[in-house]
C-alpha cells in the first residue's frame, strides 16, 4: 500500500466536511480534489462549485484575519484545490492515493458512493469514510477491497482542529492504518485509533458532558452562562493541559472513586457510579501517580519533573486564554 503517501488526496462529497478536508491538505502544501459525484445538470454543478469556492475563500480569509495564514499565500493555497463533477470524477479518482468519503449519513448514499469510487480507484489507494455514526464494520462490506478501508472521523472545522479519530475494522490491514496515521501526521493532524464501537472517543465523551450541562440547567443547578464559564476556566482548561485519563492518574483514582460514590448516592443516580475498572484499581492499590501505577505506568517517571511540566502546560494555556498575567506580572500579595 504505497499509493497514499505521495499521491493526490481526494474528498468524495462536496459538503462542508469535504471542503474542510481538502482545505486542510492544501494548507499543508498538498494538492487535493473535491469530488461531487451526484448526477447534476451543468448549471446545478456550476452553482455548487461557486458555493464551495466561496466557502473555501471565506475560510481562508478568516484564517488570514486571525493571523494563521499569510495574505500572500491565499491564492497559492486555493490553487492546490480542484473541484470536479461526476463527468470528470473517474479520471481524478484514478489518480488518487487516498480518498475520504463524506456523503450524507445514510447507508444507501454511502453504498452508491463507494460503488462508484471503487470502480476507478487504484488498487493501492486508501479509502476512508468520515462517518460519525456508521461503524467501519458495517461500511467495510460496501467496498471492494476492505483491507484498505477504515473510518476517519474529522472534527469541524476540519481544516483547523488537529484531531482525526481512526476506526479500522477487523479486516483493515495494519499497514493501512499505519499509513493513514503517518500521512495525517505529515499534514499536521493528530490521529488516534479506536475500535469499531459507536461514538468514537470524542463524541462519547462530549455527549455525556453536553447532556449533563443541559440537565443542570433543567434542574436549576446553574445558569447556562455560569456553566459555560465553569467549562472555559476550570473544566476545559485543565483537560486541555492534560488528557482525561492522565488527569485521573494525576489526582488519583481514589479521588474519582470516592467522588463517584458520593454523587451516585447524593443524587440517587447510578450513572455517576464508577466503572468496574476504577473499583479494581482501588482494590489493587494502583491509583495513579502517587502509587506508581494507575492507567499509566509512572514508576520510571521523575514525579517532580512531571508535575512541573504539567503545571507549565496549564500556565501556558491560562496565559493564552488571558486569565493569567504575562510573565513577571504576577506579584505575591
Amino acid at each position: 500500500m504505497s499509493g497514499a503517501g505521495q499521491g493526490l488526496v481526494g474528498a468524495l462529497g462536496a459538503g462542508r466536511m469535504g471542503r474542510g478536508i481538502v482545505l486542510a491538505f492544501a494548507l499543508a502544501g498538498r494538492e487535493a480534489v473535491l469530488l461531487d459525484i451526484k448526477p447534476r445538470a451543468a448549471e446545478a454543478f456550476a452553482t455548487l462549485k461557486a458555493e464551495a469556492e466561496a466557502e473555501l475563500r471565506a475560510s481562508l480569509a478568516t484564517l488570514v484575519e486571525l493571523g494563521v495564514v499569510k495574505p500572500e499565500t491565499v491564492d497559492t493555497v486555493f490553487a492546490r484545490i480542484a473541484i470536479v463533477g461526476r463527468d470528470e470524477a473517474p479520471a481524478w479518482l484514478a489518480r488518487l492515493g487516498l480518498v475520504f468519503e463524506g456523503v450524507p449519513e445514510t447507508l444507501e448514499a454511502k453504498r452508491e458512493a463507494f460503488a462508484y469510487a471503487c470502480e476507478f480507484l487504484p488498487k493501492d489507494a486508501l479509502l476512508a469514510s468520515t462517518s460519525s455514526t456508521i461503524l467501519s464494520t458495517e461500511l467495510a462490506a460496501l467496498v471492494t477491497q476492505p483491507e484498505r478501508f477504515l473510518n476517519a472521523h474529522w472534527l469541524n472545522p476540519a481544516y483547523l482542529i488537529p484531531l482525526v479519530e481512526l476506526q479500522p475494522h477487523p479486516g483493515t490491514a495494519p499497514a493501512a492504518t499505519q499509513q493513514l496515521s503517518a500521512l495525517l501526521e505529515a499534514v499536521g493532524k493528530v490521529p488516534v485509533v479506536c475500535s469499531a464501537q459507536p461514538g468514537y472517543i470524542v463524541p462519547r465523551l462530549q455527549s455525556l458532558v453536553m447532556n449533563e450541562a443541559a440537565r443542570m440547567i433543567e434542574q436549576g443547578v446553574a445558569t447556562a452562562a455560569d456553566i459555560d464559564k465553569a467549562t472555559r476556566y476550570g473544566f476545559g482548561i485543565r483537560y486541555a493541559a492534560m488528557g482525561v485519563v492522565e488527569f485521573i492518574d494525576f489526582g488519583g483514582a481514589d479521588i474519582l472513586y470516592y467522588a463517584s460514590r458520593y454523587l451516585a448516592g447524593a443524587l440517587g443516580d447510578s450513572r455517576y457510579a464508577s466503572p468496574a475498572i476504577v473499583d479494581r484499581k482501588m482494590a489493587e492499590g494502583n491509583i495513579g501517580l502517587k502509587s506508581g501505577e494507575g492507567f499509566y505506568d509512572w514508576r520510571a517517571i521523575d514525579t517532580a519533573d512531571y508535575r512541573r511540566t504539567a503545571l507549565a502546560r496549564l500556565v501556558e494555556l491560562m496565559r493564552m486564554n488571558k486569565v493569567l498575567p504575562p510573565d513577571g506580572e504576577t506579584a505575591a500579595r
